[in-house]
Order: structure tokens, then C-alpha cells, then sequence
């Protein structure tokens, strides 16, 4: 059995999330998805408009997940000491930037397979959430 491991805030859930969640489930029999805490959110000097519980029952609702994990820190080794999964998925934003270039290495050294998915063009939680405040007209 292929177990793969992904990670994200989940705020705003759009077909970009969908995207990354099917392409990682077609690629692996069991999909564990870390769902990023209000508190981790928060330390990126970000805020969540959705409860980190509600994301989680968001993501746990979706047909590629089986299960879902709070990402309580930004530590990917720490998380495959936990699920010793084979596979992990992330955004190709992160294509070898410095910390995933470590991150990459570690995982290669223990046989796990780094995969990087496109990034959904056009869509991002970050871009939904400046439509609405234009839309509603707050700056």
C-alpha cells in the first residue's frame, strides 16, 4: 500500500485544493492530508477566515482524503516520523526553493518520493478573499 502526505491551509476550499487533493489520491492508495492550525496560520502572520475546524471537516468531506491531520508545525520530517508515508505532494512554488531543496534530500535518503504539482493558475485562497473585500468595496 502507497500512503502519500500533503499539507495546506485549506482556507476558502477551491477547485485548486481539488486539484492538488485528486491528483495526490490518483498517485497513492491512502491520502493523509495536514490540515495547517489556526495557530501555525497565524505564526505565517496570516488569519484563516475559516475555523480550523471547519477546514478540517471540509477536507475530511472530500472523496480523495482518508484521513486528515492537524499541521501543527512546518517540520515535514517530524510529519514522516508520525505517518511514514511514501509519497509527498506539494506546489511547485516551492520547486527548489532552499527548504524544500533539504526537505527533498531528507526524504529522498528515506525513499520517499517528492512530488511537485502545478499550481492551479488563476486561483488561490489569498486571491478569492481580495475579490470579496473589492467587491464589497473594503480596501
Amino acid at each position: 500500500m502507497v500512503v502519500g502526505y500533503t499539507t495546506g491551509v485549506f482556507d476558502l476550499f477551491h477547485v485548486g485544493h481539488v486539484n492538488v487533493l485528486r491528483n495526490a489520491k490518483s498517485m497513492c492508495d491512502r491520502l493523509i492530508v495536514g490540515v495547517t492550525t489556526d495557530e501555525l496560520v497565524a505564526y505565517k502572520n496570516k488569519k484563516a477566515v475559516i475555523p480550523y475546524e471547519e477546514r478540517v471537516e471540509i477536507v475530511r468531506a472530500c472523496k480523495y482524503v482518508d484521513l486528515v491531520v492537524p499541521q501543527q508545525n512546518m517540520d515535514k520530517m517530524d510529519a514522516y516520523n508520525r505517518y511514514k508515508f511514501d509519497m509527498v505532494f506539494v506546489g511547485d512554488d516551492w520547486y527548489k526553493t532552499d527548504k524544500w531543496q533539504e526537505f527533498d534530500d531528507a526524504f529522498t535518503s528515506k525513499g520517499v518520493r517528492v512530488v511537485y504539482f502545478p499550481y492551479t493558475q488563476n486561483v488561490s485562497s489569498t486571491l478569492i478573499n481580495e475579490t470579496l473585500l473589492k467587491l464589497r468595496g473594503i480596501d
